[in-house]
């Protein structure tokens, strides 16, 4: 799964462009491969845990989202977006210490992700855009005087960067993106996707089609928990492949507009995100967005065992945004941009890929 993603979502796309269509040709199948089922000693991570509520958007469609609430003082309700075929549980390590900070956090399955109806189709950017939006609305109409805050991994914060760019973007008192998706493949690698995405839209990618290995995260308790959770997709549509390249391009055209106050954090480990592609993006945001970096950080910052420093970061900077970052990721921010580009655009080696999980 982790594999996968980097096959639809790095850089090395680029370097494979000629030979990716038959690679991806010879591996593709149609039929999505059998959920994995964790040995015994590991039988709690295959749980699936059913939603705290059901979102109505206006389309009349039901969004399974999972609550969190604050325990305490409530100083904040957040709507958290999760990354490309992940889930509403991708915030399961993380959001207790925030609800214990005091912070409400709603996580929604996105449209094609979870437990939704068309698990597994594209819904499309304006769909999925439109839908942050509708949600964050109803979120702040449930907890009226309370400041609202946008949280998006991955994927989530490649929707959210379009929401915030938008003229019709939502009251919000800030939006969070954690190693977010924002950037373009190029002309050649899209070109090839849209291709096969219009001749053989159904066809799946299981992450075994490319020479690609990442680590998206250094706690195996929580990969091996994202890789049995029944809703984490193992096989990806061509369509929604191709979909999300063009989403990642949008966001990248309306990150210079991002509204309001923002933070962004990426960490030094991040396997699927390239350094360059994150520089560029820190260079076109505005300027008065926050730029956080952690050093041990991997891709799912909230799922590694640096997300205490993560989670410390979102919580002051809701609370006190005038305050130094506790971690120090405002210097090492400043410090990281600094630094000359190293003329690389793909991820180091694998450490340890997800798939070589013990006792699978």
């Amino acid at each position: 799964m982790i594999r996968r993603i980097t096959v639809l979502s790095n850089l090395r796309l680029s370097r494979l462009r000629y030979l990716a269509p038959l690679l991806l040709l010879a591996g593709c199948t149609m039929q999505d491969p059998p959920p994995p089922h964790p040995p015994a000693a590991w039988a709690a991570d295959g749980r699936l845990v059913p939603p705290d509520t059901i979102l109505r958007l206006p389309d009349g469609t039901g969004v399974p989202t999972r609550i969190w609430p604050a325990r305490g003082q409530v100083r904040a309700v957040m709507l958290a977006l999760h990354g490309f075929d992940d889930s509403r549980e991708a915030w399961e390590f993380a959001a207790p210490t925030l609800a214990a900070q005091g912070i409400t956090l709603y996580a929604p399955d996105l449209r094609g992700f979870g437990g939704m109806k068309d698990r597994g189709q594209w819904a499309g950017t304006d769909r999925m855009v439109a839908d942050a939006r509708d949600e964050a609305l109803i979120i702040a109409s449930r907890h009226p005087g309370v400041p609202l805050y946008l949280l998006g991994e991955s994927m989530g914060g490649a929707v959210l960067t379009c929401l915030m760019a938008r003229p019709d973007a939502p009251p919000v008192a800030g939006t969070i993106l954690l190693a977010p998706a924002v950037w373009k493949l190029g002309v050649g690698p899209e070109t090839v996707l849209r291709l096969l995405a219009a001749t053989a839209p159904d066809w799946r990618l299981t992450g075994h089609e490319l020479p690609v290995h990442v680590v998206a995260g250094d706690d195996m308790t929580a990969m091996r928990r994202l890789y049995f959770d029944p809703l984490t997709l193992h096989a990806t549509r061509m369509q929604a492949v191709a979909g999300l390249a063009a989403l990642m391009r949008q966001a990248a055209d309306a990150a210079p507009r991002l509204r309001g106050p923002a933070l962004v954090i990426y960490g030094g480990h991040d396997q699927l995100v390239p350094p360059s592609a994150m520089a560029t993006l820190w260079r076109y945001l505005p300027t008065d967005v926050r730029r956080d970096y952690i050093p041990q950080g991997y891709h799912l910052l909230l799922r590694g065992r640096s997300r205490q420093a993560t989670i410390a970061d979102i919580a002051q900077w809701i609370t006190d945004p005038n305050r130094p970052l506790p971690s120090g990721g405002d210097i090492a921010a400043a410090v990281w941009q600094a630094l000359p580009p190293d003329g690389s655009d793909t991820p180091p080696p694998i450490l340890a890929p997800l798939d070589n999980l013990p006792g699978k």
